[in-house]
């Protein structure tokens, strides 16, 4: 099949690119397709990709990464990130576990566990897990609570702390985990996270 049989406006894509390349479904494989999916976030064509294999193909490598434990630049997880739907304050509603991106390089003095969200004035940004095990809430930091806020032109569920000035934006890979992105001011945006519902 032709290139410009290619479902979707990914063909568009590519046939503006180089418009004599003949690819079918056989040669085009997923290393191509993140690879061409990276190169059009990173020049701010992402709206151009549309489509149910995509978003397959963003959620499968959210996984992959999260799976593998491995650390993940900002520049890599950035324009991935920006790909992701964004989610509303109801959704996030329950106790997630969270996981980052450093490949276990950064220590973690207070033994994070996740977040709890029981309603959208009324967060606990910061679960640990005590000496005994328990999971109970790190209070340092305060309390926090959830809004609606644009990023990068999408409006999603963000938690803000009520006393500190952080803020975690976040995006949807799937029903059940969610990448954040942490923007404490002063600070590069480029701390990013993933929460798994528990």
């Amino acid at each position: 099949m032709p290139i410009s049989m290619l479902p979707g406006t990914l063909a568009g894509v590519c046939a503006l690119v180089d418009p004599t390349v003949r690819i079918t479904p056989h040669t085009l494989g997923m290393n191509d397709m993140r690879t061409m999916t990276a190169t059009l976030a990173a020049l701010g064509l992402t709206t151009l990709l549309t489509g149910h294999s995509l978003a397959a193909d963003a959620e499968q490598q959210w996984l992959e990464m999260i799976a593998s434990g491995e650390a993940y630049s900002a520049e890599t997880l950035l324009p991935l990130f920006k790909q992701l739907e964004p989610v509303d304050t109801d959704f996030m509603v329950g106790t997630w576990k969270g996981g980052r991106f450093d490949g276990g390089a950064e220590p973690d003095p207070i033994n994070w566990y996740g977040k709890r969200f029981t309603s959208p004035t009324d967060v606990e940004p910061l679960l640990v897990t005590n000496a005994d095990g328990e999971v109970v809430t790190y209070d340092r930091l305060g309390a926090a609570q959830m809004r609606q806020v644009v990023f990068d032109g999408k409006a999603s569920a963000a938690l803000i702390y009520d006393s500190q000035p952080i803020m975690d934006y976040f995006r949807k890979v799937n029903e059940n985990v969610v990448i954040g992105l942490g923007d404490i001011k002063g600070k590069p945006t480029d701390f990013f996270f993933h929460l798994t519902r528990q």
